[in-house]
């Protein structure tokens, strides 16, 4: 007969001398008083599955079939907090209906808690944190996956998480969707809008795809009272960002650029453009059909309009003009900064050279 497991998890250890926090036993059976006439008997077939690689505990499994004896099935026990016996340390067990997973299920998970958690005990924030504490903060966060070019936070927004890098890259653009700083795996943002709480004061987008680790403010702020030394980790962040930020307010800024296409053919204009990851408005005026504008993002072409058409027709037909002026105006509107590419810039480039050429062919 097969009978429900539930499952108690360690959430406090001290000196245990064979488990840690986080470790989870499965226990099922039944345990049933019978009478006799020579007393009465006991018929057990508790069952106490331990965390992989730990060895057995006596006391603990004495208290587990105490549990089981008095409640009579494993499945009936309530829910609730026990303490183990103790010997030289003590710990503090958890059961939730909740935690009933497969076993499969929860040494997956046990797996990926402990590579999460030598992944991040380096990471500038996370050595704040006690070690021993370390495993219970990293359990406070949610993880998602971003894909490149979507919004994380856009600016004006209201801010409620605080966020981790853990894979990948993201960029912070300004209000004209221009980058201003580049973060990777480590780094951390949004904590200043949950520090003033003020609104955003900055769009963060994701530069390919990435994974976040991310954190409500009430919890944040939990961690911020019990961990004192990162206010001075804060500190020195801010200290850091202002620098950046004052450097390029005073001249790392992309300047605009006018010229002709007399000068300069639009093939070069838009590869110079794309080499050098610029993002903002390219117009020209005076052409045969009037005016021509593109959008452009980190160089890749996401607006096309030209002649009366749009997206990728607009930006082949514009190889075609000989002559003309061109202006590039740093910057994109709000409602561009996750506009999606019209399509692979060298494909866009070599399929509108190619139109280009079959047309003077026929000329």
């Amino acid at each position: 007969m097969n009978f429900n497991k539930i499952s108690f998890r360690i959430f406090k250890a001290t000196d245990c001398p064979l488990y840690r926090v986080g470790d989870l036993f499965f226990i099922s059976g039944i345990a049933v008083a019978m009478g006799a006439e020579e007393g009465n008997s006991l018929v057990s077939t508790t069952v106490i599955n331990n965390p992989p690689n730990r060895e057995n505990c006596k006391i603990l499994c004495g208290d587990f079939n105490r549990l089981v004896i008095e409640h009579e099935r494993a499945d009936l026990i309530p829910e609730g907090v026990i303490t183990c016996s103790g010997c030289t340390g003590q710990i503090k067990l958890e059961y939730r209906l909740k935690d009933f997973l497969d076993e499969d299920d929860v040494a997956e998970e046990e797996e990926h808690q402990v590579d999460l958690v030598l992944l991040l005990q380096n990471f500038p924030f996370f050595r704040n944190i006690d070690r021993k504490d370390l495993s219970d903060v990293i359990k406070l966060f949610n993880r998602r996956k971003y894909s490149k070019n979507e919004i994380i936070i856009r600016r004006g927004d209201r801010g409620d998480n605080f966020y981790v890098v853990i894979a990948g890259r993201v960029k912070v653009l300004n209000d004209a969707a221009l980058p201003i700083a580049s973060l990777t795996v480590g780094d951390v943002f949004g904590e200043m809008s949950l520090l003033s709480n003020e609104d955003a004061s900055a769009t963060v987008q994701a530069s390919g795809n990435c994974e976040i680790l991310y954190i409500d403010n009430r919890k944040f702020k939990k961690i911020l009272s019990k961990y004192p030394t990162l206010q001075n980790y804060f500190t020195r962040l801010l200290a850091k960002r202002l620098s950046h930020s004052i450097k390029y307010s005073t001249g790392d800024v992309v300047t605009s650029m006018a010229g002709k296409l007399q000068e300069i053919p639009p093939e070069a204009l838009f590869q110079t453009l794309n080499a050098s990851q610029k993002t903002g408005i390219l117009t020209f005026t005076q052409l045969s059909k009037g005016t021509a504008r593109f959008s452009l993002r980190q160089g890749s072409i996401i607006r096309a309009s030209y002649g009366g058409r749009k997206g990728k027709n607009a930006f082949y037909d514009i190889f075609k003009e000989k002559e003309g002026v061109y202006k590039f105006t740093p910057g994109l509107p709000p409602e561009d900064f996750d506009a999606p590419e019209i399509g692979y810039f060298m494909k866009l480039l070599m399929e509108g050279l190619h139109r280009a050429e079959d047309n003077n062919a026929e000329i």
